[in-house]
């Protein structure tokens, strides 16, 4: 065994021979460049994670968590700055009848620092036929004495080890022996099973880097790229689940492969604040893939746990294809979709769809839903269902507003941000029983997503400028909004190159031409809604301006 002691350096007579001897376990560099928590205040860590044990349900079993920040972001894991780790909606794929998902993650610690200070505990809480997944290796770098002195020893060796006395920190003086990164994996599998639970390694979570391409016109455009890191953590935790028989999931390589196939901007936002911690769409995406891997998994002893997991599908709209027909898919607040029953009620454009489209040629299909601005409709999962369902040659029409005008911090919490500059902040939501953090872009943003998704799956995205209002300020003309959510569209279009269906001028100046009075037969309720004929209206709209901008979506016209 290589025993090596690490002295403090106001011992001078020793302090040569100590970095002579050491020299085989030079410390592995912090890649990382953030600054997360560290275990300064076990008090606080253990006061807001859960006691461990404490979800069972009667005698189920339980799934454990066993991480760091990209697992459980910061202390209270709540997503409050902005990041979140990917335990938090682990539970989303698991039936809480049966097993309950136990997130014992705290942002800071390496595998390490949580076996020294933190498993303990946990391990009081497990019981036979539990589950425990371990997922650690982010902050197995740095110093192995001071600092946070985290770090552990490269590799998988079950016979290095490194003695050290702790400079820094609450337990500053105190020796302590140091493990590779395997053999630190090892225990956790030797005394998760000693309890008669099941471990599971998985690998880390995929980092992001930037990286430089070609430009056509010359130079390099900057982007960003997943970081694999089969070559290091990935592998060695691979090797020690092959050497102990344990289920291993390739977690950072089932979201590397989905990092693949975005555009450089879809993947940088997947982050947020640094390169390491996720964002709610990033945190999603790893509880998606540890999901998937789990559910993928052959190892025989997963079988009772993947037999208790659910919503691996992914929601969809339910649209049903005809052969040889591309879709296009509608979408929008309740100018688009309204009650759209009642003659004399409120109705929204997109019903009168089958007046303009060739259902020889083309499917449609409304989902659009009332009372929706693109923030509601994307955190209510509304555009993931489109997002699943889109195949190269569909089209889809994107057209909001209305209600983006709204409080960011109040109310129905729908407002966004004005503008289309790429920001965001955090905002507190509380609706009714709901309570959580959420990240609020501008509407420019918002639009880029909706168009970024529609180009990645192969769709054509449509931007739509929002329906004129019953206001007529000079008794003359209808109300435009121009300078406001008509630049801002333009602005995205020019920006990204995309269609603009400039709905809102070309209703605008039909309504315009009959005057204020006739013009009232086209709206119901109120200034926003309109009646059937504002939404028959409408609908031609929208096909004069596809025939207009000479869109491909023009030829499946009436």
């Amino acid at each position: 065994m290589h025993n090596r002691i690490l002295m403090p350096l106001l011992f001078m007579t020793c302090s040569y021979a100590v970095m002579a001897q050491t020299d085989d376990f030079q410390p592995m560099a912090d890649v990382n460049h953030v600054v997360d928590l560290t275990l300064d205040s076990l008090e606080l860590a253990n006061t807001a994670r859960p006691e461990a044990g404490s979800s069972r349900k009667g005698d189920n079993p339980v799934l454990f968590l066993v991480g760091n920040s990209t697992m459980r972001t910061g202390t209270k894991g709540n997503g409050d700055n902005g990041q979140w780790g990917w335990g938090f909606f682990a539970h989303n794929y698991f039936d809480e009848n049966q097993i309950t998902v136990e997130n014992q993650a705290l942002g800071g610690t390496s595998s390490r620092t949580f076996y020294r200070y933190l498993w303990p505990d946990v391990k009081k809480g497990i019981r036979p036929g539990d589950y425990v997944i371990i997922e650690l290796g982010h902050n197995d770098n740095g110093p192995f004495d001071s600092g946070r002195c985290r770090a552990t020893i490269r590799g998988i060796s079950a016979t290095d080890s490194l003695v050290v006395t702790l400079k820094e920190g609450p337990h500053a003086g105190e020796q302590e022996t140091v493990y590779s990164y395997g053999e630190y994996m090892r225990r956790f599998v030797k005394e998760t099973r000693a309890l008669g639970a099941h471990p599971i390694l998985m690998s880390l979570t995929p980092r992001k880097r930037p990286t430089s391409n070609p430009s056509p016109n010359g130079g390099e455009t900057s982007g960003w790229e997943p970081v694999r890191v089969a070559d290091t953590f990935g592998g060695w935790v691979r090797e020690v689940a092959e050497e102990m028989d344990v289920p291993f999931i390739d977690l950072n390589e089932i979201s590397a492969a989905k990092y693949d196939v975005m555009s450089p901007w879809k993947l940088n936002y997947h982050f947020y604040l640094d390169n390491i911690h996720t964002s709610k769409f990033g945190a999603e995406l790893n509880a998606r893939s540890a999901a998937e891997g789990l559910m993928a998994c052959g190892h025989p002893e997963l079988k009772p746990l993947q037999a208790m997991m659910q919503n691996l599908a992914l929601p969809t709209t339910g649209v049903k294809r005809e052969k040889g027909k591309p879709v296009v898919f509608i979408t929008g607040d309740s100018t688009v979709k309204n009650a759209d029953r009642d003659s004399t009620g409120m109705w929204g454009w997109g019903s009168q769809a089958a007046s303009i489209f060739n259902p020889d040629k083309i499917t449609w299909i409304n989902c659009a839903q009332a009372g929706r601005s693109t923030r509601t409709y994307l955190r209510e999962g509304r555009w993931d269902k489109v997002y699943n369902d889109l195949q190269p040659g569909d089209y889809v029409l994107i057209q909001f507003g209305h209600n983006d005008i709204g409080e960011l911090h109040r109310g129905k919490h729908r407002g966004v941000i004005p503008g289309t500059a790429d920001t965001s902040c955090v905002s507190r939501v509380e609706l009714q029983d709901e309570h959580y953090n959420e990240v609020v872009y501008s509407f420019g943003w918002y639009l880029r997503k909706m168009i970024d998704d529609c180009r990645q799956k192969g769709a054509t995205p449509i931007i739509v400028s929002l329906t004129p209002r019953n206001e007529w300020p000079d008794g003359q003309h209808i109300e435009r909004r121009n300078d406001s959510y008509g630049l801002w569209y333009r602005e995205v279009a020019d920006c990204e190159n995309v269609e603009l269906l400039d709905l809102h001028n070309i209703s605008a100046d039909a309504l315009d031409a009959m005057g204020k009075d006739a013009a009232a037969a086209y709206y119901n309720h109120d200034h926003t809604h309109t009646s059937l004929l504002g939404a028959q209206l409408n609908a031609r709209c929208i096909a004069e301006g596809l025939r207009r901008n000479n869109s491909p979506l023009a030829q499946y016209l009436k």
